[in-house]
């Protein structure tokens, strides 16, 4: 009975002067003690998310923090704000933003779906019939520097320009497959550009006092300097200055076709130099058997000049 009464006055002794409390270690470390374990950790995820504002998908503990119930003296003080400092050091934070695409290209991000579905469905509005896929990504990062949001209004602002720029794209696009169509082509390989505008002022076959031969070529007079555009992209086998021709280029399309530009004055490519279709490989000039400015282009076809005008201005 004596045994019992010593007991219970040493148990209500250390109620008295104790208190349950946790006592929090990170790898062994000790931080302090918290009063409770369940309202810290809550204080730890608030003060994150008070501090990040928006964006956080996730919030983990790098390193879970251990708890250990113990009575200690009723004196001790928690120190809880500094205690939770120290573990939001350890926390990982995963965020999730929503990206904006038209065609699968990124434009711009928002921080909530719903913004992003607005936006969506103003710029289908806005735009009834245009031919994009506008879409939505949900990005997820670790990297805070990575969300970079804006607000509703200037993204919708970025994506509506970035729908103008596509479609008129998609519309030059059009243009050009269409003027593709129209060109000529000769032995499978397609005119696709014509070499200047300007003016005929002699034409294919007919002979003049300054030849001492039919004219093999065609004569489109424009002012000097004009750049001169290769009508199909091959190989450039000539350029010199050649007499009578004065500055001329040539080039080897390839299948027997092989265009020639003389007249220039000044001359962009050489001898061996690959070009592309529509690429200024001169400009025009009045060198050699000239009496202005003027391209002579010449035309070949397994090595024999043809009317330049089967095929351009006519």
């Amino acid at each position: 009975m004596v045994n019992i009464s010593a007991c219970g006055l040493i148990v209500g002794f250390v109620i008295i002067r104790h208190k349950p409390m946790y006592r929090v270690t990170i790898s062994g470390t000790e931080l302090g003690y918290v009063q409770n374990k369940e309202a810290f950790e809550e204080k730890v995820k608030i003060g994150i998310l008070e501090e990040e504002e928006k964006n956080i998908d996730n919030i983990d503990m790098k390193i879970e923090p251990e708890y250990t119930l113990e009575f200690v003296d009723k004196t001790i003080e928690t120190k809880e704000e500094e205690i939770a400092e120290t573990v939001r050091k350890d926390v990982m934070v995963t965020y999730k933003y929503y990206e904006l695409a038209v065609n699968n290209e990124a434009v711009d991000s928002v921080n909530t779906i719903q913004e992003a579905e607005d936006l969506v469905n103003k710029i289908k509005q806005d735009n009834p019939n245009q031919e994009l896929e506008l879409s939505i990504i949900e990005k997820y990062t670790d990297n805070k520097a990575e969300v970079t949001t804006t607000e509703f209004e200037i993204a919708k602002n970025e994506i509506q320009t970035k729908v103008t720029e596509k479609l008129e794209q998609i519309r030059e696009q059009k243009e050009e497959e269409k003027r593709m169509n129209s060109m000529p082509e000769i032995n499978g390989v397609k005119l696709a550009y014509v070499p200047v505008s300007g003016t005929i002022t002699s034409r294919y076959g007919v002979s003049s006092r300054i030849r001492n031969s039919d004219h093999t070529g065609l004569d489109i007079a424009t002012s000097k300097g004009t750049p001169i555009k290769v009508v199909a992209s091959g190989t450039v086998t000539c350029a010199t200055y050649r007499g009578s021709y004065g500055n001329v280029v040539k080039v080897d399309h390839g299948n027997g076709l092989e265009t020639w530009y003389a007249h220039t004055s000044e001359m962009y490519v050489t001898e061996g130099q690959k070009v592309e279709a529509g690429q200024v490989i001169a400009t025009v000039g009045s060198t050699g058997n000239s009496t202005g400015p003027h391209l002579h282009l010449e035309i070949r076809i397994n090595g024999q000049h043809v009317n330049p005008q089967n095929y351009f201005y006519q």
